[in-house]
């Protein structure tokens, strides 16, 4: 469902840097929900996608979902550094292609990405001033683990080494530049939204800005 936007009252559009906007947090924290409110309402945004060892699932489709290779390529990938950040989950590597993502910021396209702290920290080692770290926090631990059982999809073993992976990885929240606590969902989703119009605004990302201004200055 799109937003209702705010009246129109310029037709100056300055050529602008895109951004990689990362949303961080454990499983049942509400990340994926949130990410799904942004790609939906946000046309100016558009998921991160991929590259996997992972098989592909029913419904998936390769381009779409992820790009599906094998392991033996993924390396090879590593060792030429086509990677802006890479990792292992679970027993399958993960990695965001360094060349379409390099020419779409520069193209003003925006991304959003899904990954861990040890990917946000690779990202910001590679294009720091672009990246956008917002990490998600659960109200509490109980509500998390009852968040997770509601599911009815995991086992209570599982449950429980999602919560020890939840535990360590909000261990890390000072990583990240925006750290919020999803205890109502709209009002998370605004407060990322707004994250993300702020940001978009910052000098360093409108690159039309300097040209802008100089015509503004010029002398009748």
């Amino acid at each position: 469902m799109a937003e209702t936007a705010l009246p129109d009252t310029s037709s100056v559009e300055l050529a602008r840097r895109g951004l990689m906007f990362v949303l961080s947090s454990p499983s049942g924290a509400g990340k994926t929900t949130i990410s799904r409110m942004l790609l939906e309402r946000d046309p100016h945004i558009r998921m991160s996608v991929s590259v996997t060892t992972r098989p592909m699932r029913p419904g998936e489709v390769d381009g779409r979902d992820y790009h599906f290779v094998d392991r033996a390529t993924f390396d090879r990938m590593v060792a030429e550094g086509q990677f802006l950040e890479h990792a292992e989950v679970f027993g399958n590597m993960y990695g965001t292609p360094r060349a379409q993502i390099e020419q779409a910021l520069n193209e003003g396209q925006d991304f959003l990405f899904d990954i861990d702290w040890q990917g946000t920290q690779q990202l910001r080692q590679h294009i720091r001033v672009h990246v956008v770290p917002v990490f998600l926090l659960p109200p509490s631990l109980d509500e998390l683990r009852h968040r997770l059982k509601s599911r009815g999809t995991d086992s209570d073993e599982v449950i429980e080494g999602r919560m020890a992976r939840a535990r360590d990885e909000i261990s890390h929240w000072d990583a990240y530049d925006y750290v919020l606590v999803n205890d109502d969902i709209d009002a998370c989703y605004h407060k990322v939204r707004a994250i993300l119009d702020a940001e978009r605004l910052r000098i360093e990302r409108q690159t039309g800005l300097i040209d802008f201004v100089r015509d503004l200055m010029r002398p009748d």
